[in-house]
């Protein structure tokens, strides 16, 4: 099969099923099987994809392969032009991993009243659909006009199936996505005026406009490289433009919130190594302190806000802010290993944190609460679920072993020729994530377990708690309210998990089939850049 049919087959798929899907709001049953045939269909379309990938090509030059694109708005220099790099690549490997899971979670999740499970599942399909449409765009109109849609599905998936304050957190998270995306069409079109001042007639063809970089002044490639910039850092999130996720996190249902932690917002980072420094050299050389520097705040800001978390699901969030700036570090830091590092950090954050997040929407269903001081001594009841929880938060940390490990490491060894101070800074990060991940599952995991005590000092039945240290049993409040049992993980539970367990242990291990893909791209975008790598190959 032609690779460009396949991923033109990889775009349309999910939004096919999508619509099927929400057609069948009347047998709920049937709407959930057809959507997860539909993400096992598309996982195997990109395991096809994947094995059709040469990285021996990729290494002798060839920047782009599976390549569909046919003239689309002529007049305008527009084409439908589809093709994947080795960081595309692994983007779409991730989604299309991720997506199955998260329907597998999403199978009973408890939803707003009058809310059905087809139509949730249908714009996680939808979202899916989209996002393969972001990372697999070689035409850069193209690649805005799938930045901006993408928008679509997942303000409804919080606006819609979302919590109390889901109105609210929705609007926020359009509203900034938004004005990012306008701020980035700006940039968009002045691409496209200098290069007809340049080539004589405007084009958004990403080669063309990579072959032209060079010669662009530096102040013009300042001004248009912010535009990409800011819509970037909105997205990833970084510091100060972060405050949009913790919102949406918290109010986002457990398998959006997955998607958006894990997949939505890389979109941000992948911008940075796709547009802003191949297209705008000189400007991403010239301002990398100032992105270095929003950097390594995030690391440690995002980190020690984590710690003072009381809400899990806002939780997450801000660890995921602070793993996106050693993100940010490893791309602005110019070396193929950190470029490789970050790349890599993309695929693991996705894997380890949407196992967080599904271990902690777990957690909440049995206990009724997002707040952490509603549990405690969890281990005596749920080993198996305090078991994930643990495997899921010592990825977080990265610890060795782990897959986020290997990431971290990368970035931090390959960005420390370059930019040592930063470097430096960044491994303070190590210290706050210990912190924050240690304490939330001391909190939620370790301690006593006792029933809700009787005595007449004690708080009301839906509060209960273990007069012995003052923390709150592993029973929560409506857990209580319904004298429920606090039961562990069931065989559904555990099929959801067990992929992302095994996902994390063998990258942690293993990472070199996935660094192969991935090294021939970043190599390609340093030469692009225009600079000496500094360190050298990954492996």
């Amino acid at each position: 099969m032609n690779g460009g049919i396949v991923l033109l087959i990889l775009l349309l798929l999910p939004l096919v099923g999508a619509a099927v899907v929400a057609s069948m709001a009347g047998n709920q049953r049937a709407a959930k099987l057809t959507a997860f045939a539909f993400a096992i269909v598309e996982l195997v379309l990109t395991a096809v994809a994947w094995f059709s990938y040469s990285v021996g090509a990729a290494a002798s030059g060839t920047r782009f392969q599976l390549q569909l694109a046919v003239d689309w708005i002529p007049a305008f220099g527009t084409r439908f032009a589809l093709g994947v790099d080795g960081i595309a690549l692994v983007m779409l490997a991730l989604i299309a991993v991720l997506v199955p899971i998260v329907l597998g979670f999403s199978w009973e999740e408890k939803l707003p009243e009058g809310r059905t499970v087809s139509g949730l599942m249908a714009l996680i399909l939808a979202t899916q659909g989209l996002l393969v449409g972001v990372f697999a765009a070689t035409d850069v109109f193209l690649f805005y006009v799938f930045f901006e849609a993408m928008l679509i599905p997942m303000y409804f998936l919080i606006g819609r199936f979302g919590g109390p304050r889901r109105q609210y957190a929705a609007i926020k998270f359009f509203l900034y996505s938004l004005l990012g995306g306008l701020i980035m069409l700006a940039s968009v079109i002045g691409l496209f005026v200098v290069s007809g001042q340049s080539l004589g007639k405007g084009t958004f063809t990403w080669t063309e406009l990579q072959q032209l970089a060079a010669s662009l002044p530096e102040s013009t490639q300042i001004w248009l490289f912010l535009g990409f910039f800011v819509a970037f850092a909105i997205k990833a999130p970084l510091v100060p433009f972060h405050t949009w996720l913790p919102d949406a996190g918290e109010q986002a249902p457990v398998g959006a919130g997955v998607l958006l932690v894990g997949v939505l917002d890389k979109v941000g980072t992948f911008g940075f190594l796709r547009y802003c420094l191949p297209l705008f050299p000189l400007a991403s050389q010239r301002l990398a302190p100032l992105v270095l520097v929003l950097a390594v705040i995030g690391i440690i800001y995002a980190g020690l806000l984590a710690v003072g978390q009381k809400d899990m699901k806002r939780f997450v969030p801000y660890t995921s802010i602070a793993h996106f700036g050693y993100i940010a570090l490893g791309i602005f830091a110019f070396s193929t290993q950190a470029f490789a590092g970050s790349t890599l950090y993309m695929v693991n954050h996705g894997i380890s944190t949407g196992m967080l997040f599904i271990v902690i929407g777990l957690l909440i269903a049995r206990g009724g609460s997002t707040l952490v001081a509603d549990y405690g001594g969890v281990h005596k009841v749920a080993p198996l679920l305090a078991g994930t929880f643990l495997v899921a938060v010592l990825a977080s940390l990265a610890l060795p072993g782990t897959n986020s490990f290997v990431s971290e490491f990368l970035v931090l060894i390959g960005s420390f020729p370059r930019e040592p101070v930063f470097a430096i800074i960044a491994t303070v990060g190590i210290i706050v994530a210990a912190l924050y991940v240690l304490w939330l599952y001391q909190r939620t995991m370790q301690g006593p377990f006792l029933p809700t005590p009787p005595a007449p000092q004690a708080p009301p039945a839906s509060i209960p708690r273990d007069q012995a240290d003052g923390r709150v049993s592993v029973l929560g409040p409506v857990a209580a309210e319904k004298g429920s049992a606090f039961t562990d993980l069931g065989k559904r539970e555990i099929a959801v998990l067990t992929p992302l367990i095994a996902l994390i242990l063998l990258l942690g291990f293993f990472p070199g089939p996935v660094l192969d893909v991935i090294t021939p791209s970043v190599q390609s975008t340093l030469t692009e850049v225009g600079l000496v790598d500094p360190v050298g190959a990954t492996r």
